[in-house]
């Protein structure tokens, strides 16, 4: 279950950012001067984010005195990172460097933090929920140098810990999903490879059901972020995962996305059926023991057997055949908002419903 801070972040849904940074640099400061063209791709190559601060002599703030300061903050690449220097050092001031608000020291503090995850991981185990609660503060920050930080930072905590993080996941889940579905484009790169790094080293036994929620926000791009998520997930479950988790529950997940509003969130809907398909065929494990129609109720049966769009028994219609196989998994775990979605409609037997929906490209 979500808590209730996950959720109330979540309606917390951001604004369009200005898309002008390039991937690799910001320029949100206190105040910021804003960089020329040449600038932008002098940083680009390095990979360097150049913050304006004023240093103010004397008292004398705001008048002529005021000289500007360049910081950089620079955005390494995990493979790139050097060990600390001193550990015990460096972990006796963690904690207080993330709750600093010397956004610099906070940067700072988050790549120690990535240090640690990479090389002295253990040295982390007692303090880590502190250290994820202030990884999100980090997230929520309005400064996009320590938004990204942060962000690289969750990356690197998925790979170091995986399942043990699963208790502490949820608001750092929320941010991602927020950050990964906002416009600033080198803020949402940065959190969709942390996404990944979620879906590669976290078990999708555990992960799936916290994705399970966010399929149904009501922000498309959550939903299409979450959908590719879990499309990323299921493939490592294997055959057995699979049929412990339910095939019939992946099926029914996967075709409630099929009409969903963006194409990202379709397209990860028909990657995941098609995944499912392939197991299923492939795998004896996944045969069902017996008729997998015989256990539904008739009700069930006769809305996915014969549906008529103008309810007067004319129109398309699913008609009743002798379905085999992964079609008849499909066959009960079409939504209506599939069935009557302009696209797929006219068509009118499941088999080659399925078919088709498996290789349709808007």
């Amino acid at each position: 279950m979500m808590s209730e801070t996950a959720l109330r972040d979540l309606n917390l849904l951001p604004k369009s950012e200005r898309t002008n940074e390039s991937s690799s640099k910001d320029t949100l400061a206190k105040p910021y001067v804003e960089p020329t063209d040449q600038n932008v791709g002098e940083k680009q190559s390095k990979n360097t984010v150049s913050m304006v601060e004023p240093h103010v002599n004397g008292n004398e703030a705001g008048h002529s005195g005021t000289e500007l300061v360049v910081v950089e903050v620079e955005y390494i690449e995990s493979d790139k990172l050097d060990d600390l220097e001193n550990v015990d050092k460096s972990l006796k001031v963690l904690l207080d460097g993330l709750g600093s608000k010397d956004w610099v020291l906070l940067c700072e503090t988050l790549n120690n933090v990535r240090r640690f995850s990479i090389y002295h991981k253990e040295a982390l185990q007692d303090i880590l929920d502190n250290v994820i609660s202030l990884v999100v503060k980090a997230l929520k920050n309005p400064r996009s140098a320590v938004c990204k930080t942060a962000i690289m930072t969750s990356a690197d905590i998925f790979k170091a810990y995986g399942d043990k993080i699963i208790d502490s996941l949820d608001p750092l889940l929320v941010q991602l999903l927020l950050k990964s579905s906002q416009d600033k484009r080198f803020v949402c790169e940065a959190a969709e490879k942390a996404l990944i790094n979620l879906t590669v080293w976290v078990s999708p036994v555990l992960l799936l059901p916290k994705l399970q929620p966010y399929l149904k926000n009501r922000n498309p791009r959550i939903r299409a972020k979450a959908s590719m998520c879990v499309s990323r997930s299921v493939p490592r479950l294997g055959a057995e995962g699979i049929k412990d988790y339910g095939i019939d529950k992946l099926t029914q997940i996967a075709s409630s996305q099929l009409s969903d509003q963006l194409p990202e969130s379709r397209e990860a809907a028909r990657s995941l059926l098609l995944e499912l398909q392939t197991a299923y065929e492939k795998s004896p494990v996944l045969a069902p023991e017996q008729d997998t129609l015989s256990d539904q109720p008739q009700s069930v049966l006769a809305r996915r057997v014969f549906i008529s769009n103008d309810g007067d028994g004319g129109g398309n219609k699913l008609e009743e055949s002798k379905h085999d196989g992964f079609a008849t998994l499909f066959m009960a775990a079409l939504p209506y908002s599939v069935i009557f979605h302009e696209v797929y409609s006219p068509i009118s037997d499941v088999e080659s419903l399925l078919k088709y929906v498996l290789s349709y490209r808007p």
